[in-house]
């Protein structure tokens, strides 16, 4: 994703957060864990922990995978995604 994207998104869920709380909290719980994976990515390196720098590995790439199976039931007609017009 790219930040035009991330800054897109968040111009969605500020404005829609009212009408879906649901995915305005799931999305935090999203960059919660981006973050967390940012952050914690150095310091299990320096602890030596192996399933630490792996998890921080994929909490990097969390959002990015999040949008792409969400824009992928969105495609299927499983799941009615609102915001996928904002990353476009």
């Amino acid at each position: 994703m790219t930040l035009h994207q991330y800054h897109e998104l968040k111009l969605w869920h500020a404005r829609q957060g009212r009408r879906h709380p649901v995915e305005k909290a799931l999305w935090d719980s999203v960059l919660t864990l981006w973050l967390m994976g940012w952050v914690g990515g150095p310091a299990a390196w320096l602890l030596d922990r192996p399933w630490a720098e792996a998890a921080s590995v994929a909490g990097v790439f969390l959002p990015t995978l999040y949008v792409a199976v969400r824009r992928r039931l969105h495609r299927t007609h499983r799941l009615r995604c609102d915001w996928m017009n904002a990353l476009r």
